[in-house]
This record gives structure tokens, C-alpha cells and sequence, in this order.
């Protein structure tokens, strides 16, 4: 098997910098009091004060921050030793306690060794993991009886889809094979990567499910969202994030899953 472990640590470490000084993730913001969090996931997870809450891949740690302004006593876990060193410094600057380690999102419950009220994995994350089961497992491992994992994603329904109009279906949707990109940027601008070449693999919704339900969580809800954080499709409109134009068709463009343990 291709070494994607490596392979993309390396694009991530070189995507650091990069997102950092980024609008996109708009650090400056944060640092004078924003969130980085969306309110459909405010809503669906609750109030999180006095509960210890696990971020795994965490990148930057903004997420896991914004937990921790509410309240929750926070863990930030990344493969990119670039981006919990730029998490920790932000932390510090911040004045938020919180703990961020180094390490692959498998090996989390020994890296942490510690279990967890909740375990969120914020958008994104997924396509970057070859083994849906494994981190279902590992997941089911950091949570205490009681707890619950919170995913929100973008939905996988959108790869198959033109980039342009999103209207037209050009991919396999039960293609499972490792997809390697060579591209230059990464998404947040036209800044050129040192590292450039990604491995990502791509999950359906039913892959999820049955991950997580197979690791013994019950799935108390998954919600399928008509909005998502960026302009995925030429033909989206910005409104309250980016959505189809009014009048046509709804597509489902991210997706939210809690799932509670034993």
C-alpha cells in the first residue's frame, strides 16, 4: 500500500504556514474572541461545560478552542507536528487551557491515554483515513460510558458531481480506490505548497454508519444539511454559507452524525 501516512504529513506540515496567515481560518479572529465553530454543530452537540471533549485531527486547533471557550476541557490530536505547535501557541496566546499532542488519529488512546465525555472530529477529516472500521474502534476506545461521538463532514454525495454545475454525476460513488492528487495549493489560496502531493480515500454515508454502529455506538441521529462552508460548486450561492440557488433542486452538502456509548 502507497505510504500515505508519510506522504501526507508532509503535505499538511507545508500546508501549515499557509493556513494560518489565511482568511480562510482568519487566526486573528479568533485570537480576539471569534469561534470557529458552525450552529448547527452548537445545537446538535450542546452545552459542553465541565465535560472533557477529544479532537481528533485537530489541524490548527481552532475547533478544539472554541470548545474550550465554552467551557469543555479540551484535547487537540494532529499528525502534523506543524500545526499542534502552531495549536499550542495559540492556546498559549489565547489564555485557553488545553492540551495538544502529536500523533496518528490511530494511535490516539494510547497518545492520550486518557478517555472521553465526547469525541468531535470536525469537516474534513475522514478522507484523509484509509479505515473506516479501525477509526470507528478507536473512537469507541476514547469514550466513556455514557459519551458520544460528534461528526460533522462534508457529504460524500458531492464527489461524484461536476465541479462546475453540480448537477452532473462523473464519478463512481462506490470507487474505493486511494485517490493521489499532485496540486500545487491547498484550498485556502494560490500560495504554493513545498509538498504537494496527498493521498485521500473516499468514504459513502452507509460506510460511516455501519463503521460506527459496527464499534458498538448507537447512532442517535444523522442530519443531511443543504448548506456548506465554501463555494463547491461554481453554481452555489453564498447564504448563511453556500447553498444551491433558490428555486433549484436541493442537494444534500454536509452531513452531521452523533453517535452515544454504552
Amino acid at each position: 500500500m502507497i505510504d500515505y501516512l508519510r506522504i501526507n504529513q508532509a503535505n499538511w506540515n507545508s500546508r501549515v504556514p499557509v493556513h494560518v496567515a489565511s482568511d480562510y481560518y482568519d487566526v486573528a479572529g479568533f485570537k480576539a474572541g471569534g469561534s470557529a465553530l458552525r450552529a448547527f454543530e452548537l445545537e446538535e452537540v450542546g452545552d459542553v461545560a465541565g465535560r472533557r471533549l477529544a479532537h481528533l485531527q485537530c489541524h490548527l486547533g481552532l475547533d478544539t478552542l472554541s470548545w474550550a471557550r465554552l467551557g469543555a476541557e479540551v484535547t487537540g490530536l494532529d499528525f502534523s507536528d506543524a500545526a499542534i505547535e502552531q495549536a499550542r501557541g495559540i492556546a498559549a496566546e489565547c489564555g485557553l487551557p488545553a492540551r495538544f499532542v502529536t500523533a496518528d488519529v490511530y494511535d490516539a488512546p494510547q497518545a492520550l491515554g486518557e478517555t472521553y465525555d465526547i469525541v468531535y472530529t470536525g469537516v474534513g477529516a475522514l478522507v484523509w483515513l484509509p479505515d473506516l472500521t479501525r477509526w470507528a474502534e478507536t473512537v469507541a476506545a476514547l469514550l466513556r460510558p455514557g459519551g458520544f461521538l460528534y461528526l460533522a463532514e462534508f457529504h460524500p454525495f458531492t464527489n461524484v458531481l461536476d465541479d462546475d454545475t453540480g448537477t452532473r454525476v462523473v464519478r463512481d460513488y462506490f470507487d474505493r480506490t486511494p485517490q493521489v492528487w499532485e496540486y500545487p495549493h491547498t484550498y485556502t489560496g494560490d500560495d504554493v505548497l513545498e509538498h504537494q502531493t496527498s493521498v485521500q480515500f473516499d468514504h459513502g454515508l452507509g460506510d460511516v454508519v455501519s463503521a460506527v454502529a459496527a464499534a458498538g455506538l448507537r447512532v442517535e441521529f444523522l442530519h443531511e444539511h443543504d448548506h456548506t462552508l465554501f463555494r463547491r460548486f461554481a453554481t452555489l450561492v453564498e447564504a448563511d454559507g453556500y447553498r444551491v440557488p433558490d428555486g433549484a433542486p436541493r442537494i444534500p452538502l454536509m452531513y452531521s452524525l452523533r453517535a452515544s456509548a454504552g
